[in-house]
């Protein structure tokens, strides 16, 4: 994208998955920002002990869903998790709300928006268990 927070008029994204039962994973977007000085994670699905970098912050509703929202530092770049609060295999998310509720916090500034991206972080499973991402989308004005 490379577009300044700032400009957007908005930015969503929509999803739709088939995940296992069990094993351990969460499905989360990855936007990156400032030439990857940011990283910002949205967990809409986790199954298993997996957790995110840094300590708990607070919890908010923003961008349509509550999240659990965590930071801290991973290397050289900085990240900002948001668990949802309950899992969904499918749904759309405000990411623009979610980024300027970042910057109204004051942790960053308005920062240029590279990528948004969307997988699987699997930190254990069985053989033979599949994801499936049926639909993947992102758009922005």
């Amino acid at each position: 994208m490379n577009r300044q927070l700032s400009s957007l008029n908005s930015l969503s994204s929509s999803f739709s998955t088939r995940v296992p039962g069990g094993g351990a994973y969460a499905s989360t977007y990855d936007i990156w920002a400032n030439n990857n000085a940011y990283e910002i994670m949205l967990w809409v699905n986790r199954t298993g002990p997996v957790g995110p970098i840094g300590s708990y912050q607070t919890s908010v509703s923003v961008g349509g869903h509550g999240w659990d929202v965590y930071r801290g530092m991973n290397g050289s770049f900085e990240v900002f998790s948001f668990l949802r609060q309950g899992n969904a295999s499918s749904g759309t998310v405000d990411v623009k709300a979610v980024l300027d509720w970042i910057r109204g916090r004051g942790w960053f500034g308005d920062v240029t928006v590279g990528y948004v991206q969307f997988g699987y972080e699997i930190t254990s499973s069985s053989g033979g268990m599949d994801f499936v991402t049926n639909n993947f989308s992102v758009s922005y004005n």
